[in-house]
This record gives structure tokens, C-alpha cells and sequence, in this order.
């Protein structure tokens, strides 16, 4: 679910995955990783959320 809110999240605003997971979460691979089935945490969830809701507001959509 997370994930495919991510991959949403990178098409709309046309985002590397790598400079997402840096901007929001201080870690380029957290994308590959998720694609490979990790599984974040409830806190690093929050960051990654928080992150794609400030973006959002930020450039206005």
C-alpha cells in the first residue's frame, strides 16, 4: 500500500526515486529496497507520509 503510494507519489512529480528516499527519509536506496520487499517501520511510515504531504502542499496540488 505504502509502496504504491510511493510509486504514485515519483510518477506525478516526476521524482528519482533516489532523491526521494534521501529528501524524506536520509536513505537513496529506501525505494530499491521497498521494490525488494522491505518493509519500513511505523516511524520511518510517518516520515515518508509526512514528506509526500508537505511536497504536495508545497508545489500546491
Amino acid at each position: 500500500m505504502l509502496l504504491r503510494m510511493i510509486e504514485k507519489f515519483l510518477n506525478l512529480h516526476a521524482m528519482p526515486p533516489t532523491t526521494f528516499g534521501r529528501a524524506c527519509v536520509r536513505d537513496p536506496r529506501l525505494v530499491f529496497d521497498m521494490r525488494n520487499g522491505r518493509e519500513p517501520g511505523d516511524r520511518m511510515k510517518r516520515r515518508i507520509e509526512h514528506f509526500m504531504n508537505t511536497y504536495r502542499r508545497s508545489v500546491g496540488q
